[in-house]
């Protein structure tokens, strides 16, 4: 029996990790978490890709606002060169906006009956 007692510890010494190879499963176990840790920061983190998902949006959004801008800003400019140099617009807003007419014109005002229109489809 005491003949087997020397290969029942060489045995047992054989099951446990040495201290090199747990000190490498510590290891792996520390560059999984870190590169998991990474991963998320790239995907979730503030300068990661779903910020930069948001920030592309943000910036298409802004882009067509400002083209829509850049529009109206030309119609605008354009109006206000007709008001400066064409008498006949300044005449045409103000009978539009003031209901405004010259002496001797007849204003006819048409009212459009609600029960016509139903008749007619009828």
């Amino acid at each position: 029996m005491k003949q087997d007692q020397p290969r029942l510890i060489e045995r047992r010494k054989a099951k446990r990790p040495s201290g090199a190879f747990a000190g490498r499963r510590i290891g792996q176990w520390l560059v999984v978490c870190v590169f998991a840790v990474m991963v998320v920061d790239a995907l979730a983190g503030e300068r990661g890709l779903l910020a930069m998902w948001r920030v592309r949006k943000q910036y298409e959004e802004l882009s067509a606002e400002i083209a829509r801008q850049r529009t109206e800003n030309a119609r605008l400019s354009e109006v206000a060169r007709r008001l400066r140099e064409d008498p006949a617009a300044i005449e045409e807003l103000a009978r539009r906006r003031h209901g405004l007419i010259r002496p001797g014109e007849k204003v006819f005002i048409v009212k459009d009956l609600a029960g016509s229109g139903r008749r007619a489809e009828n």
